[in-house]
C-alpha cells in the first residue's frame, strides 16, 4: 500500500471554519503534522488542529515559514522538514499536514509535497480545500469580493509594492496578502489609485486579538505579517450594474 500525504486547509484561525471534510481528514490520518517556526511558539494551524485531534497524534515540524532573504537556510529547512515527514510516512503510512487557509493557495504544503515525493516512492498526495483569509475577511467586514463580470486579483505584497499598484490600477477587486510589514506602502498605493475609501483590512481573523478596520485608518505603522486587504472597485449603476 502506498503512503498517503494529505494537505488539509484549516482556515484562517477560527476552528469553526474547518470544513467537515477537513475534520474527517485530520481524524483519519495516523499522524497530523503542523508547521512551527524555529522560535517554537504555537501557530494558528496547530491551535486549530488541537480542537479536533488529540495532542499525542500531532507532530510539530519546524519550517522557515517567513524566511525570504536566506535561500540556503530556507532550502535546508525544507529539506529537514521533508525528511522528517518522509520518516513519519514510512512509519505510519498516512500523514496529514495542516495548513492555514487553503493548501493550494500560497501554502507551505506545496514545497513539502514536492520534497517528500522525491523521498517516498509511490507517494499519494491529496489536498482538502480550506476557507481562505479573503473569504473570512469579506464575511466579517461585509465587503463583496466580486459582482457580475468583475475579475478578482490576489497579490502577495511580499512580491513588492509595484505589483500591488499595477493590480490596483486595473479592474475588479484586489486582495493583498502578507502586507503587514509594508502597510505604509500599501496605504500610499491605495490613495494613489483612488481605492482607499472602500478598502478594508483584517488580521488575526477569528481569534481573540482579531482586528477588522477600514483601510483609511492605516497610519503607516507596521501590522501583523499575515494581515489581509480587500480593495473593491467602484461600483456604479445600482443592483446588477456589473452584469
Amino acid at each position: 500500500m502506498s503512503s498517503r500525504l494529505v494537505g488539509v486547509g484549516v482556515g484562517p484561525g477560527d476552528p469553526e471554519l474547518v470544513t467537515v471534510k477537513g475534520v474527517n481528514a485530520l481524524r483519519a490520518a495516523r499522524i497530523v503534522v503542523v508547521p512551527v517556526m524555529d522560535s517554537g511558539e504555537r501557530g494558528r494551524a496547530e491551535a486549530t488542529v488541537l480542537h479536533y485531534v488529540p495532542a499525542e497524534r500531532v507532530v510539530r515540524v519546524v519550517f522557515a515559514l517567513n524566511e525570504r532573504t536566506d535561500r540556503a537556510r530556507r532550502e535546508a529547512a525544507w529539506d529537514a522538514a521533508g525528511g522528517r515527514v518522509a520518516e513519519l510516512l514510512r512509519r505510519h503510512g498516512s500523514v496529514a499536514f495542516a495548513t492555514i487557509g487553503d493548501p493550494n493557495v500560497y501554502s507551505t504544503f506545496t514545497y513539502l509535497a514536492q520534497t517528500v515525493a522525491e523521498l517516498v516512492p509511490g507517494l499519494a498526495v491529496e489536498t482538502v480545500p480550506g476557507i481562505t483569509a479573503m473569504q473570512d475577511l469579506a464575511a466579517r467586514s461585509g465587503a463583496v469580493l466580486t459582482e457580475g463580470t468583475e475579475p478578482l486579483t490576489l497579490v502577495p505584497v511580499t512580491a513588492g509594492s509595484a505589483v500591488l499598484k499595477e493590480a490596483l490600477a486595473g479592474p475588479g477587486t484586489v486582495v493583498a496578502y502578507k502586507f503587514g510589514r509594508q502597510a505604509a506602502e500599501v496605504a500610499e498605493a491605495l490613495a494613489e489609485t483612488g481605492r482607499l475609501g472602500d478598502a478594508v483590512w483584517g488580521s488575526a481573523l477569528g481569534l481573540p486579538e482579531e482586528s477588522v478596520r477600514p483601510a483609511a485608518e492605516l497610519d503607516g505603522a507596521p501590522l501583523p505579517y499575515l494581515s489581509t486587504l480587500i480593495a473593491p472597485p467602484r461600483r456604479d449603476g445600482g443592483r446588477g450594474g456589473k452584469l
